[in-house]
């Protein structure tokens, strides 16, 4: 095997498992699932079936990533945060014709115990605070925190807020790296 995998996991047949990726204690890999090379999947950990994880991805202990949920290179998503598939669920009504995908793009973090809703997009190097209900898309670089998630700023690609002056400028504090605020969007300069 090109990636480590304790004891006790369960790793079904048909799974794509990149190099240098770790599956810690009691966690649950499903057949037709693609996992990248380099992702750290922690603790009491669902994958099911049809999931599609880019490289680097950092899952924390207690997370049930369910099928329609597609995460990009880079991807955080912290402690016993939740994903759902189904708008309307019921249990005497099966609707797994009607899963709605939920994306999740490159850089973005999700904090503890957050919700994702399904069928939104969280957009690049967006932040999800602990706690948050995200029930629409969230835009590339923002921070959003609450029940449901309001926007609260932008972040960085290093995760730190940035402080935007009259011309709409910030400097991440930490890369050095420049941003442009235009109307309700971010992006990054690139620095030369």
């Amino acid at each position: 095997m090109s990636y480590y995998a304790h004891p006790s996991c369960y790793i079904d047949d048909g799974c794509e498992i990149g190099e240098g990726t770790k599956i810690w204690h009691f966690s649950h890999i499903m057949k037709d699932c693609k996992i990248g090379l380099n992702c750290n999947i922690g603790q009491n950990v669902v994958v099911s079936p049809k999931v599609v994880m880019g490289n680097n991805v950092r899952v924390q202990n207690n997370v049930s990533i369910y099928e329609g949920v597609f995460c990009e290179d880079d991807v955080f998503l912290g402690p016993s945060m939740v994903f759902t598939n189904v708008i309307n669920p019921r249990s005497a009504v099966s609707r797994k014709h009607e899963y709605l995908p939920t994306y999740v793009r490159k850089g973005a973090s999700i904090g503890a115990n957050a919700t994702i809703v399904c069928g939104n997009e969280i957009g690049e190097y967006a932040f999800i605070g602990a706690g948050s209900v995200v029930t629409k898309p969230i835009p590339p670089y923002a921070l959003v925190v609450g029940n449901p998630a309001r926007q609260k700023g932008w972040m960085s690609e290093r995760g730190n807020r940035l402080q935007f002056n009259e011309e709409g400028m910030a400097i991440c504090e930490e890369s050095g790296e420049s941003y442009l605020l235009n109307k309700n969007s971010v992006r990054k300069i690139n620095n030369q």
